[in-house]
């Protein structure tokens, strides 16, 4: 199945920093929001941001995957819309690692609908910038 958003992203942090960013909750929370996520298979979680007038803020979660420190995968359930984030880690050669993000399983309703993937696209890539900075602390 072909990713509804696919992103790249190089960070010169070790791979295990990397994965650490990805699956401690502290962290996660100084990224993406905040969090009781663990990374067990089977666990469910929630992420939790700042509701708005069209969104109640709160991304329902169950973690699928754990391979430490290679990939990390998870369901992702927010406005009646239910997601799988794959997270992928690569060291490259000249000793950065390469993060892959796929998210798929968005709904042809959703992926008709003006703006939607753009906006998940977005939205990750802001987030992906703040993994950067947290990385670089």
């Amino acid at each position: 199945m072909k990713a509804d958003v696919s992103l790249d992203y190089q960070f010169t942090s070790s791979i295990e920093e990397v994965w650490n960013a990805l699956t401690d909750s502290d962290t996660l929370a100084k990224w993406i929001w905040k969090n009781d996520f663990k990374p067990i298979v089977g666990h469910k979680f929630q992420f939790r941001a700042e509701p708005n007038e069209w969104w109640d803020g709160i991304v329902d979660c169950e973690v699928l995957e754990v391979n430490e420190p290679h990939s990390l995968s998870y369901t992702w359930a927010s406005a009646g819309e239910s997601t799988t984030v794959t997270w992928t880690l690569k060291k490259g050669t000249d000793g950065t690692v390469h993060l892959h993000l796929d998210q798929t399983g968005f709904s042809e309703e959703t992926k008709a609908r003006q703006g939607a993937i753009e906006g998940a696209k977005y939205a990750w890539t802001n987030m992906g910038n703040q993994l950067e900075k947290v990385l670089a602390l």
